[in-house]
């Protein structure tokens, strides 16, 4: 049986997208994997995510060159090296209650010939993924989230890289803020789950991390950086993920716009912050809101390399026609896991385990907690 597959990256851009999309492309199209396995296969690269599939007009040549890309060993050769994702992508949800498009999306998947589906993402682009397994369609996953929030994975594509720039960003910062005695406000990406917050934190050093699992007292706050200055140090960071609200308040949004999965856009928690920390503690404060330089640049080593892993291991799942699945990084191997499984839930900071709700700050204990259960 041949396969045709298509290929696709949802949701925001991060680095090691096209890793993904260069391995799944090489192993598919492998000449010696190939006449091991007696099956001819072709990579067709669906544009801007599911809006692609949507939009297409499988009958229509200007429309299939407008929305999808055939793909070969030759035009991905150096794609790995690039951050964002060279398909494009957006926040298309086909399901979208105000304008139920999924029906459209399967009639298309099969006037393109597509014999399965790789879909790249978080969990709004795989929720579109099962959903679609449900109606029939032959899907595979791949975890795609700098926020590292998807469930049953130890690792998302992006991750890493993200991480580092806020370390690296962090330590920018450093130079200025000595020299002026101030205290920076640094805001990062984070919806829910506060992973590159406390990470990215602890990795640069920050005094405060403020999170979305556990709402902080901005008086607390205050008390913990006078501390500090009292005992001589001339400034402070403080690293505050976008989805981190204080003690009986709300998320803090950009705008009441929402996308097509009813999310609104979070931000603006850093300067509310770092004004209040002001007059608070009389320190001169300024913010910054690293936003989207988070997802862009060259992707890590790591990024890179989990992206050719995820890539091989999703065209394994076509080959054993094992559908409605992620592949996943788990306890050091890659395997997978149903996709209803990995967004089911989102994978949050574990506040017993990693987090000092004292300090506002990473744990400093190395081994596990016992559960109290």
């Amino acid at each position: 049986m041949d396969h045709k597959i298509g290929i696709l990256t949802g949701g925001g851009d991060c680095a090691g997208l096209n890793s993904a999309i260069k391995w799944v492309t090489k192993t598919a199209l492998d000449p010696r994997l190939a006449n091991s396995r007696d099956i001819k296969m072709e990579i067709i690269g669906i544009r801007d995510g599911w809006k692609g599939l949507v939009e297409v007009d499988p009958k229509d040549p200007a429309s299939l060159a407008k929305w999808t890309q055939n793909l070969d060993e030759l035009v991905v050769r150096t794609w790995d090296r690039y951050g964002g994702t060279m398909l494009g992508t957006s926040r298309t949800n086909p399901f979208n209650p105000k304008n139920d498009q999924s029906q459209k999306c399967v009639e298309n998947i099969q006037e393109l010939g597509l014999t399965s589906i790789v879909a790249i993402g978080g969990e709004d682009t795989l929720s579109v993924a099962h959903k679609l397994y449900n109606m029939g369609q032959k899907v595979v996953g791949i975890p795609k989230t700098i926020d590292r929030d998807l469930n049953s994975t130890d690792y998302t594509l992006g991750y890493d890289t993200a991480l580092n720039v806020i370390t690296e960003e962090v330590d920018r910062l450093r130079t200025t803020a000595g020299s002026h005695n101030r205290l920076f406000v640094v805001e990062v990406m984070g919806r829910h789950a506060g992973w590159l917050a406390l990470e990215g934190g602890q990795g640069s050093g920050a005094h405060v991390i403020l999170i979305p699992e556990y709402d902080f007292d901005v008086d607390k706050v205050a008390e913990l950086l006078q501390k500090r200055r009292s005992a001589g140090v001339r400034y402070d960071i403080v690293v505050v993920s976008e989805g981190a609200k204080p003690r009986g308040k709300e998320e803090v949004y950009l705008s009441d716009k929402t996308d097509g999965f009813g999310h609104k856009v979070l931000g603006g928690i850093g300067s509310q912050l770092a004004k209040e920390l002001e007059k608070l503690t009389g320190f001169e404060t300024r913010h910054v809101v690293l936003s989207h330089i988070q997802r862009g640049g060259q992707p890590s080593a790591r990024d890179r390399l989990m992206g050719r892993y995820f890539g091989i291991a999703a065209v394994d799942l076509i080959l054993e026609e094992d559908f409605g699945r992620m592949v996943a990084y788990k306890n050091g191997s890659i395997t997978s896991v149903p996709l209803k499984q990995a967004i089911d839930k989102l994978f949050l900071v574990d506040l017993d385990f990693y987090y000092d709700s004292e300090r506002y700050n990473g744990r400093r204990s190395s081994l596990v907690p016992k559960r109290k259960d």
